[in-house]
């Protein structure tokens, strides 16, 4: 009678663990820095879930006046379910009024990319495989899309042969007029980009050297961007300068 064989069984892998992510807090240069605590605050609170966490990668202004604003906040997502931690991501437009010094959301409109193209440009394929061009998650959904305009890729990819760049926002989760106007934006119509980093140095942090915003903002206008905005007013009328874009450099393309 043959012995019975020993049965052995493999221990079960732990789940993933969330990872840790850091606080967003308002750094120094901020113009309104309640502002932007507001909408971060807001965006967590939308976007938080059981097993996940919200990363925000940055907060900055889609529009800022005297008692109303825009926050573009990207963040990224982690999520634990069925064993596997995913990864995701959106961009929020946050909108605020002010009441003395209180901020008080208003609305909150996350992106909508839009659906992956079948087919890509080269352009799009290069500037989604380039690690010097670094993407929240929107906007490489926006390139996936197939809804960014060339000029705008070869433009970042350009750029990126110098620096390093951090992009905030593309196309979606950005507001359809330049706020408090009329006029279309160039964002929502794939023709424009903002950098809010540059060579891992915020543009909002006064820390940062100017000299590296202006050829930055320099560098961007020989791409072919016919407006450039930025936290400095340089000379040419190529080139602007507003609260609204004190902590990011805009580039906005005519085709």
């Amino acid at each position: 009678m043959s012995a019975p064989s020993a049965s052995s069984s493999t221990p079960a892998s732990p789940p993933p663990a969330l990872p840790s992510v850091k606080l967003w807090t308002p750094g120094r240069g901020e113009l309104v820095p309640e502002a932007k605590l507001a909408a971060v605050q807001a965006v967590q609170k939308l976007l938080t879930r059981p097993n996940t966490v919200v990363e925000i990668i940055d907060a900055q202004y889609g529009g800022l006046l005297a008692d109303t604003a825009s926050v573009l906040v990207p963040c990224r997502t982690y999520s634990v379910a069925n064993g596997k931690l995913t990864t995701a991501g959106t961009t929020v437009d946050v909108r605020l009024t002010r009441s003395g010094r209180t901020w008080r959301v208003t609305s909150q409109r996350p992106a909508q990319p839009g659906p992956a193209a079948r087919t890509l440009t080269p352009a799009a394929r290069q500037v989604l495989a380039n690690d010097r061009v670094i993407l929240p998650p929107a906007s490489a959904a926006d390139i996936r899309s197939g809804n960014i305009h060339d000029t705008v890729l070869t433009a970042m990819l350009t750029l990126a042969k110098t620096y390093r760049i951090g992009i905030s926002v593309l196309r979606s989760g950005h507001p359809l007029n330049v706020f408090g106007t009329n006029r279309p934006s160039d964002h929502p119509q794939g023709r424009a980009f903002d950098t809010w980093q540059i060579n891992g140095q915020a543009v909002v942090n006064p820390a940062t050297p100017r000299s590296l915003t202006t050829g930055y903002m320099r560098a961007a206008a020989s791409t072919g961007s016919y407006n450039v905005g930025g936290p400095y007013q340089l000379d040419g009328a190529t080139y602007f300068s507003d609260r609204t874009h004190h902590d990011h450099v805009h580039a906005g393309f005519s085709d």
